[in-house]
């Protein structure tokens, strides 16, 4: 083959270092490093001692997150970045650590997807951090809120529930969307249904952000617990990335059941296009899903409209969030 006519091997050597770049963001997180830094620069060996680390080791460390973007260096002194410094130090409101740490402790469970595609089995089940493992657990729903910060902070604006006044958020979590939606309109009441040891400690979240009476938690499986009657919205956020096609069509019937005409439901995740290989993130997305839950994986946006509609949802539309949020949510009214 004519050299200049061959394919650019260059995105195949790049992947197989990427892992190095996000094992540096991991660990730099872990140990804190970003914190350590947040008055001011310090030098290598001042971090060392500071986070009872090794100096040599440290250093190098520390220079590779400079390589990315993540720490400047002057005269042998290293300080944070603007970005590290608004999303990587925990007394900042943009902070998002808590998240960085959840794609920390999945690490372990990517260098098994060679198992997982054999077995189909997930590398983590799914009960060691939705209620068998409470430390596990509370950090899960701390990293979920965090995420769930940024994402509502994009979808709440997107959502017109003017007049409404009943709201399922089935599966919700931490219960971020509720407290934010309920915040923005005036007059609805948000009831949350969510496993016992997740709902713990999103109760003390809502609690904390003054919407306990706005917001109520329901213990229960979402495959089986009442979604009750004479609802005007229906969330399902982050949900059907843990379902199978047809138990998401089975959510959406029950869904449709519960609403009163005229009432919304709303889905958000994230969705591939049709064929499900792109966007290439959503992909990937589906791969964590994998190896996290038993029937995870990912869907695409059109497959959900299809499914809503043939539930009796109609005025269906569907839209990506903001950048750089990769999720997009669909809507339909009951008819």
């Amino acid at each position: 083959m004519n050299p200049a006519a061959m394919p650019d091997p260059t995105p195949i050597v790049r992947l197989s270092t990427a892992y190095w770049e996000s094992q540096a963001l991991l660990t730099a997180n872990r140990l804190r490093l970003f914190d350590f830094l947040a008055d001011g620069a310090r030098s290598a060996d001042e971090v060392a001692a500071g986070l009872q680390l090794d100096p040599r080791s440290t250093a190098l460390l520390m220079r590779a997150c400079v390589g990315l973007g993540f720490l400047c260096e002057s005269g042998q002194r290293f300080e944070n970045t603007p970005v590290a410094a608004t999303f990587l130090v925990s007394r900042s409101p943009a902070f998002m650590g808590n998240v960085i740490r959840y794609s920390d402790q999945l690490y372990a469970a990517w260098g098994r997807l060679e198992e997982s595609v054999r077995s189909g089995q997930p590398a983590v089940p799914a009960q060691t951090y939705l209620g068998d493992d409470p430390a596990r657990t509370r950090a899960f729903v701390q990293a979920m809120h965090d995420r769930a910060l940024g994402i509502a902070r994009a979808l709440v604006p997107m959502l017109d529930l003017s007049g409404r006044r009943t709201m399922l958020d089935v599966g919700g979590g931490p219960g971020t969307y509720s407290v934010l939606l309920t915040e923005r309109f005036p007059g609805l009441h948000a009831e949350v249904i969510e496993l016992p040891g997740v709902a713990a400690v999103a109760r003390e979240l809502v609690a904390a952000a003054g919407a306990g009476k706005r917001v109520q938690l329901r213990d229960g499986d979402y495959h089986s617990a009442d979604f009750g009657s004479g609802k005007d919205v229906v969330l399902m956020s982050g949900m059907f990335h843990r379902e199978t096609a047809q138990a998401c069509r089975t959510l959406i019937e029950r869904a449709a059941a519960c609403l009163n005409p005229g009432g919304l439901l709303v889905v958000s995740d994230v969705f591939t296009d049709e064929g499900g290989c792109q966007p290439a993130f959503a992909a990937l997305f589906g791969l964590n899903m994998m190896l996290t839950a038993a029937d995870g994986g990912v869907h695409a946006d059109a497959d959900v409209m299809q499914w809503m509609a043939e539930s009796g949802f109609h005025r269906l539309r569907a839209a990506p969030l903001p950048p750089p949020m990769p999720h997009r949510v669909v809507i339909g009214e009951k008819a």
